[in-house]
């Protein structure tokens, strides 16, 4: 990256004033330059000062030099669009617009990201007159005319318990030519509720940002705010925040085997990692009594502690937990029937998941080893590197294999580290937040990776809160792998993913 970006560390508190303030053309020069160089948008989000002027703020990834590199400039009400060049960028600039009324202009289809209510008045970007969400046709839907062509809409209400988003399939017969997905409808608001903590409501909240990814959006939050403190967790407390994580990505990535097989209609497989996946979420409430891990991580180490015979017992139990979840895995993937549904279903080739900038196991099947624990290692992930599972086909099948190698690395990483628990406190005390510090905290949560970006205010409070969900990078994905696919692939393509829309609601 060039010289006139700030680098730090994931986790690194810096001062505000000393990321580079650069004219918009510099700016943007250097992020598609550094875009094209094989960098990664972790973040590009907006921050209204006093005065109404939108300080634009830039984070990249340096995966390779295991930093993230920090830039920022002024942006009054429109700005030349990068999403042509830079297709990582199109949604950030999207809700850029959507939030701060700054217009990309030249972007290829622009339109609201989540229907939020702005955060600096103006006149609307999308150029319609009164609120979005009472205009018909607010939002331009992609259109392929033609013979026989026609629409398929689901959602965004849907049966049961399902979040609401709408999919909208452009077919001729059961092809799909396009799937534009629609997210934001649940208003959430939650980067608002953050901005003037930390107080006793922010751990709870940070916890309720993806209810799935609790204890990642946990630890990155405490670390962020530790970083800001000037503090680090003990190592006992940085142990079991580890085992925590993996065992959310253990629960979840042995859910999601069973949700494929569950759509192939192949009952083995089905049937046994969904009642296999409870064993993992039991583990977690032996930690912190809730099946979810919440209340476990908070800023300065943990809430609760792991006897030697507790942890002995619950290795042993995770082991042969483990080897069930193995069995059925096998029985999977030997299946002709199940690789007939899944070999070359959904592709997302290589330079394509590249150009989106994917991010977690949708990446690391596409053959991006994307992966914060080895890119951006903290403790003890420093020490004790999980190996990154890489595939390259980028279908179905390849997703289902990354979750599967990723799924046993967390259960031989959580045997080794319950084994040797380091002695010592579970948690540290945390100093109020410095003042005028930003600090990026990055933590590969089961889905990929989540940024949290936290800036201070001259009081210590939190100015501005940021946060980038795993998902937020990997809808496009999800779009593009049901190009040229029949529209009966969609649930399968749609599981392999399995993104969150609450992660995206925020």
């Amino acid at each position: 990256m060039s010289g006139r970006v700030l680098r730090a560390r994931s986790g690194e508190a810096v001062r505000t004033a000393d990321v580079p303030l650069l004219p918009l053309d510099g700016f943007q020069g250097i992020v598609a330059d550094a875009l094209t160089a094989g960098s990664r948008v972790v973040a590009y989000f907006g921050d209204a000062g006093p005065d109404g002027a939108v300080r634009l703020t830039a984070v990249l990834a340096d995966d390779g030099e295991h930093a993230v590199g920090l830039l920022s400039t002024v942006v009054d009400r429109a700005i030349p669009s990068l999403a042509a060049e830079c297709p990582a960028l199109q949604l950030f600039e999207r809700e850029l617009a959507e939030q701060y009324g700054v217009v990309p202009e030249g972007h290829p289809w622009p339109k609201p990201v989540r229907f939020e209510r702005p955060r600096r008045p103006g006149p609307d970007p999308w150029g319609r007159a009164g609120p979005l969400e009472t205009i018909p046709g607010a939002y331009p839907f992609f259109e392929v005319e033609g013979e026989e062509v026609h629409e398929v809409a689901v959602g965004p209400v849907h049966a049961g318990i399902i979040e609401p988003g709408h999919f909208r399939f452009q077919c001729h017969g059961e092809n799909v030519f396009h799937l534009e997905i629609v997210l934001g409808y649940q208003h959430r608001g939650v980067e608002r509720l953050l901005e003037g903590g930390p107080d006793r409501r922010t751990v709870a909240r940070i916890e309720s940002v993806a209810g799935d990814t609790a204890v990642g959006n946990a630890l990155a939050h405490a670390r962020a705010l530790e970083a800001l403190g000037g503090v680090e967790a003990p190592p006992r407390a940085a142990a079991l925040r580890a085992v925590a994580l993996e065992l959310e990505r253990l629960a979840n990535h042995v859910g999601d085997l069973g949700g494929i097989a569950t759509d192939i209609g192949f009952l083995p497989t089905s049937s046994a990692c969904g009642a296999l996946r409870a064993q993992f979420l039991n583990a977690l409430a032996e930690l912190c009594g809730n099946r979810f891990g919440r209340g476990l991580v908070v800023p300065g180490g943990v809430r609760f502690d792991l006897p030697a015979d507790a942890a002995a017992r619950l290795a042993a139990r995770l082991a042969a937990a483990w080897d069930q979840v193995a069995a059925a895995a096998r029985v999977f993937f030997r299946a002709a029937s199940v690789r007939n549904r899944t070999d070359g279903t959904g592709v997302v080739p290589t330079p394509l998941a590249r150009q989106l900038g994917l991010v977690g196991p949708a990446a690391r099947a596409s053959g991006l080893p994307v992966d914060v624990r080895a890119t951006h290692p903290f403790a003890p992930y420093a020490a004790r590197p999980i190996p990154i599972s890489v595939q390259e086909a980028g279908d179905v099948t390849a997703r289902a294999r990354v979750r599967l190698d990723e799924a046993a690395a967390s259960a031989a990483f959580v045997q080794a580290t319950l084994a040797a628990l380091p002695d010592g406190p579970l948690r540290a005390p945390v100093p109020p937040p410095r003042p005028d510090a930003l600090v990026v905290s990055l933590v590969e949560g089961w889905r990929g990776e989540l940024c949290h970006a936290v800036r201070t205010g001259p009081d210590g409070r939190i100015a501005r809160y940021k946060l980038v969900d795993p998902s937020f990078h990997d809808w496009m994905g999800l779009q593009l792998a049901l190009r040229g696919q029949q529209i009966s692939d969609f649930p399968l393509c749609n599981k392999s993913f399995n993104l969150s829309y609450c992660g995206h609601d925020l």
